[in-house]
């Protein structure tokens, strides 16, 4: 089962610990996820239930291709990664 792993900067607001859980996508995965942490969603999806402007997911080390339906495929030994997309200078 895939394993989606939250950065550090998002447990400071929500609980969101690693996590192996189900799902052929990404956005099952995560569904999956918020099903034990539903606070989690509002830091992770927009009211749109797209991924926010701000959050960037990585699968096996390659950003997400779909930030709208989160239907980039994942693997039974996939590594799901959610984090905060940073700029600046």
């Amino acid at each position: 089962m895939p394993r989606v792993v939250f950065t550090s900067n998002l447990k400071r607001h929500v609980e969101c610990p690693e996590t192996v859980i189900g799902g052929e996508t990404v956005r099952q995965s995560l569904d999956a996820v918020f099903v034990e942490h539903p606070q989690l969603r509002g830091y992770v999806l927009d009211d749109q239930d797209r991924l926010r402007k701000h959050m960037v997911v990585f699968v096996d080390g390659k950003a997400i291709n779909d930030r709208e339906t989160l239907g980039d495929l994942v693997e039974p030994s996939s590594e799901i990664y959610v984090m905060q997309a940073l700029s600046g200078g």
